[in-house]
């Protein structure tokens, strides 16, 4: 610190003489200081603005004393700091510094020791940088202004109403450069230096009030006429480009639910990242966040800082977004129309002008209370304009695919979200089974959807029955839901939609079902008037499907009749009065009146289904048709068609619904013949049908219930096919509940005789031939043939006798001679050499075997023979690769 001291006296002058020209030259520094002081007071009575002051410290004081530079700044009591005010960017020397711009844009402490030295003198006081701007705390201007040559800076603070309002900095780059003079000057103009920038601060507030009413004037303009949002966007984008020209805004709005707010407008200027923008476009933010409610709460404009309030604890997502973008402080008002707030403006600036924010906002609030409503109305209108279109619309709707295209494309349209479920109740008003839903809804989920759209569910369901017992619906909160614990909760959250919308589906006073919705808001009028429409047509196609069914099921009946007339046994009953057949009579007695499934075994040509009639004719389902399936007969890659049905466009060439041979037995008896030809595949779908009494057809999404009677007959050895996997263990048991077994013919001697008396009655009539006798020789060659082909055989046989017979007598036989084919059945190795017998059974077990001869697996392994003799015997028998490789 110096202070300036006084000259040097004349050593060579004598000490009256030295008196007088002291005295002289103080009264001339007086006269000059007096001059000085009353040109500069003359000067600042004229300062009005900033260049005012300027000029004078560059062309006034600068112009009488030597000093590099001179700036003000000013303190701010808010955050106990000083900035500059008045800087002279052309005479001072640090503006090439590096960190000069930096120094213009700082706030220095007031609590830092060289400054409250300054407060503290009550005169101008003087440093020199080399002593003061290492010391703790000392303000960084200080070494700037040393590293460019200054060396002494003289400080004095600027007072209004006793107060200090800023300083005064003037500087030198000459060590103890301020003189006595320039300091008394200096002390002399402080008060009118302090008079000059209070006139100056008080000037600038009124030109940036004026400024302030004419934008507002302006802006009030602009607001008038807006209409729309995109107006409002616009008008408010304007406004904030002359305020804040780099800075953005985001006007969030407040939610029809009253608990989340939205982006209703923005402008991000600065912001590269668009996915960042779209998500928060696309999200609703809770208000009581912590953040939000503050703002919405308070009258004043709140500044905030991201890194702050992130440190606060506050989790809503905006502020980690917000960081990513770099915004750092913010400023957040509340947009208010009367005691109603509509949503809160955030804008990305680091100062606050209160009283312009506030013209700002209420501008803006009476634009968005205006907007709102006209949207509301609007929002009304075409509501009820589109539920007239919808309602014409689904007036033309017949089949359930119309009205799943007409569901879809509205939830897209107007409610931008898809169809999550609709319930019908089945026809026992207990069951709710899944009618229609749009699985894309449900990416995330997929096998749990599945699993959830699979399951039948009852009235008495905790969900559906308050759904049900509900006037207008019900909305759950899919968060609330995970909570406690609901099943379906998770499924919901999967889609990323934060509400569950359910109502009933009413024709009148009777409930038809349900439906549900996701979305994250909905409009009641809209949902309620959609359901009403759709409500009527799922009436109106349950009750044209009905139709329909019992339609194409007289269809099927008649054909399937005039079928069976053609191919059924014309047996008016079965013949056989051995003690085997004797056996099945009373098999049939017992389980006729039952609804327990029956599996008929026996040879080929035995009467298997006869038998199945005769327990279907003595059943209590005798007065409906019993369906019968050859199995066998069925192409496999229609097995699933012929047995569930399927629907209309199910797979290629399904140009029409089929009523598959369940459903067509519903309520009656419905006959598998030559089960055991099954495919491996075919077995499962069909044990499933079984064990749940309901089947899908292929295509469809409506569960069937079904009350069919089962009776299966096959002439193959199930034990065995179980044995060699061919055929399903669990599906052998629930077919073998009542197992009947058919005797072959050869084993029913007493029986030979009273069966081809039968038949010539039968061919007697359908041929013209008439056969007076058959000879007793024909009876005893009837007897001693083993028939392989059972009592169809026997038919065929004496069908064709009856054509050869001459003078009216069958007296002779044409029994065929054995043609060597590759058999197995008993009787027919009852007809055949040994060796015939032993080739084919050589030739059965190459073909088991793939071909293999020899080795593990092989058929010499099965035969239990070695290798080489299966080959010697092979070739005696003349068994070539073409027997058991065709």
């Amino acid at each position: 610190m110096k202070n300036e001291g006084g000259k040097e006296n004349n050593r060579h002058s004598t000490p009256g003489k030295k008196a007088a020209e002291t005295l002289i030259q103080t009264v001339e520094d007086y006269r000059r200081e007096k001059e000085i002081l009353l040109a500069l007071s003359n000067e600042l009575t004229k300062v009005r603005e900033k260049n005012d002051l300027l000029h004078l410290f560059k062309k006034g004081i600068k112009g009488l004393f030597y000093i590099s530079h001179t700036i003000i700044t000013l303190i701010d009591y808010k955050d106990e700091t000083y900035t500059p005010f008045l800087l002279d960017n052309e005479g001072s020397p640090i503006r090439t510094h590096d960190r000069y711009q930096e120094m213009v844009h700082s706030r220095f402490s007031l609590n830092e020791p060289f400054i409250q030295s300054v407060l503290q003198a009550s005169a101008p006081i003087s440093f020199l940088l080399k002593e003061v701007m290492d010391l703790p705390q000392s303000p960084p201007f200080l070494q700037v202004n040393y590293e460019k040559g200054v060396r002494e800076i003289l400080m004095t603070k600027l007072m209004k109403e006793g107060k200090p309002i800023g300083f005064l900095h003037i500087y030198t780059d000459k060590p103890e450069g301020f003189s006595a003079e320039f300091r008394s000057i200096i002390n002399g103009i402080v008060p009118q230096i302090s008079g000059a920038v209070s006139n100056i601060l008080k000037n600038e507030e009124l030109l940036k009030e004026e400024k302030e009413k004419s934008f507002l004037l302006d802006f009030s303009s602009e607001i008038a006429a807006v209409r729309t949002k995109d107006d409002l966007a616009r008008a408010v984008h304007g406004a904030f480009r002359k305020l804040n020209p780099s800075g953005g805004f985001v006007i969030r709005r407040i939610n029809e639910d009253k608990h989340t707010l939205s982006i209703y407008v923005y402008d991000m200027p600065n912001v590269k990242n668009r996915k960042i923008i779209k998500e928060l476009e696309n999200t609703s933010f809770e208000m009581n966040d912590g953040l939000q409610n503050r703002i919405l709460n308070s009258a004043i404009p709140v500044l905030l800082n991201t890194e702050r309030e992130i440190r606060r604890g506050i989790t809503s997502t905006y502020l980690q977004y917000w960081k990513q973008l770099g915004i750092e402080n913010f400023v957040g008002i509340r947009l208010r129309n009367g005691e109603t707030n509509l949503g809160i403006l955030l804008l990305d600036i680091d100062e606050i002008n209160v009283r312009l924010l506030k013209g700002i906002c209420a501008q803006i609030s009476i634009a968005m209370a205006n907007i709102i409503a006209n949207d509301q109305v609007s929002k009304t209108q075409g509501e009820q304009a589109f539920l007239l279109d919808f309602s014409k619309d689904i007036t033309r709707v017949r089949t359930r695919e119309e009205l799943q295209h007409a569901i879809f494309t509205v939830l897209d349209k107007t409610m931008h979200t898809k169809l999550a479920m609709i319930r019908v109740l089945e026809d026992d008003g207990i069951h709710l089974s899944a009618f229609m839903y749009d699985k894309s809804l449900f990416t995330k989920a997929k096998d749990q959807f599945d699993n959830m759209a699979a399951h039948r569910i009852t009235v008495d369901e905790p969900y559906t029955a308050q759904v049900l017992a509900s006037e207008e619906g019900i909305m759950f909160s899919v968060e609330e839901e995970i909570k406690s614990g609901n099943d379906y909760a998770g499924l919901w959250r999967s889609t990323g939609l934060k509400n569950m919308y359910a109502l009933p589906l009413r024709v009148g006073d009777k409930s038809i079902g349900t439906i549900w919705i996701l979305a994250n808001r909905l409009s009641p009028l809209l949902v309620k008037g959609i359901c009403a429409q759709i409500s009527i047509a799922i009436a109106n196609i349950q009750a044209n499907e009905k139709l329909l069914t019992y339609k194409k099921k007289l269809e099927i009946e008649n054909d399937y009749l005039k079928e069976q007339i053609k191919t059924i046994y014309n047996f008016s009953e079965i013949i056989g009065n051995g003690e085997a057949m004797q056996r099945v009579y009373r098999l049939i007695s017992l389980v006729a009146d039952s609804n327990t499934s029956v599996l008929i075994t026996g040879e080929t040509g035995t009467g298997k289904e006869l038998v199945a009639r005769a327990i279907h004719n003595a059943s209590g389902r005798k007065d409906k048709l019993m369906v019968k399936v050859n199995c066998a007969a069925l192409p496999a890659n229609l097995i699933e068609s012929e047995l569930f049905g399927h629907e209309r466009g199910a797979f290629t060439g399904a140009t029409d619904r089929r009523i598959g041979k369940f459903e067509l037995a519903n309520n009656s008896t419905l006959f598998l013949d030559e089960i055991g030809e099954l495919p491996p595949d075919a077995q499962a779908k069909l044990l499933r049908v079984i064990q749940e009494r309901e089947l899908e057809r292929i295509g469809g999404k409506q569960t069937i219930r079904l009350d069919v009677r089962l009776i299966a007959a096959t002439n193959r050895n199930l034990d065995e096919e179980v044995k060699a996997g061919r055929f399903r263990a669990d599906l052998y048991f629930r077919l073998n509940v009542f197992p009947i077994h058919l005797p072959p013919l050869r084993e029913r001697q007493e029986d030979i005789e009273p069966l081809a008396n039968f038949f010539i009655q039968k061919y007697t009539r359908s041929t013209g031939r008439k056969i007076k006798s058959i000879s007793p020789k024909v009876i005893q060659k009837l007897r001693s043939y083993t028939w392989p082909g059972n009592v169809r055989e026997l038919e065929h046989l004496i069908e064709r006798s009856i054509l050869l017979a001459e003078d009216g007598k069958i007296d002779d036989l044409f029994i065929p001679e054995s043609t060597g084919t590759d058999k197995t059945n008993p009787a027919l190795l009852l007809n055949r050499s040994l060796d015939e017998v032993e080739r084919s059974y050589i030739i059965e077990t190459l073909k088991r075997c793939g071909g293999k001869i020899s080795g593990t697996g092989s058929a010499a392994d099965i035969l239990k023979i070695p290798g080489n003799t299966l080959h010697s015997k092979m070739k005696k028998l003349g068994i070539s690769k073409s027997d058991y490789f065709s």
